[in-house]
């Protein structure tokens, strides 16, 4: 079954599965071009991002686009969204049934964008999408393939926030993904 990334918009909007969806001002499904080879996919939305309806637009979003511009891309070239499509209260980590109400949404965004890459923001999604066995600091910049999909696992921008020494470590991972994406 053909579904458009318009129509999944709409039925993330419109879900209702978990407790999230009750205190949420916004759904955020996430944002991009169907036909990119890149899809990134962080934790949770956050304060700014249920208020506005769209992922990564507060701080760690302002990131996220200045390491894309390092690598010569445009948050307009990539598709970015979340494992969970709702705020969890105060940002804790989603719980199992949130993740499991979500993880259809995320499963047919992955076959809609049909990307060359994801790009698992920080160790929740890192452990959600390609292994629980998996940390951050071990494998990130390197990339896992798993069910028939190239993962390049990367620091959470929100972690560089706050720790300052991981942007340097960012940057370098962000040049490995151009490499990456120069020899497809």
């Amino acid at each position: 079954m053909h579904c458009s990334l318009p129509k999944l918009n709409s039925e993330i909007a419109a879900c209702m599965e978990c407790r999230l969806s009750r205190k949420r001002r916004n759904a955020v499904p996430g944002e991009g071009p169907a036909d990119t080879k890149i899809m990134f996919v962080g934790e949770a939305p956050g304060e700014s991002e249920d208020l506005q309806g769209r992922p990564f637009v507060g701080a760690a979003g302002k990131l996220l686009n200045g390491l894309l511009a390092s690598i010569n891309l445009r948050r307009e070239d990539v598709f970015i969204t979340n494992v969970v499509k709702c705020r969890p209260p105060g940002n804790r980590p989603p719980r199992a049934d949130e993740i499991e109400a979500c993880s259809k949404f995320l499963s047919r965004q992955m076959a809609v964008v049909n990307p060359k890459f994801v790009c698992t923001l920080g160790n929740f999604a890192l452990r959600s999408l390609v292994g629980k066995e998996l940390s951050i600091t071990k494998v990130h910049g390197k990339k896992q393939s798993r069910h028939g999909r190239i993962f390049v696992p990367m620091y959470h921008p929100a972690a560089a926030l706050y720790l300052f020494r991981l942007r340097e470590t960012m940057m370098k991972d962000f040049r490995r993904l151009a490499e990456l994406l120069r020899q497809q």
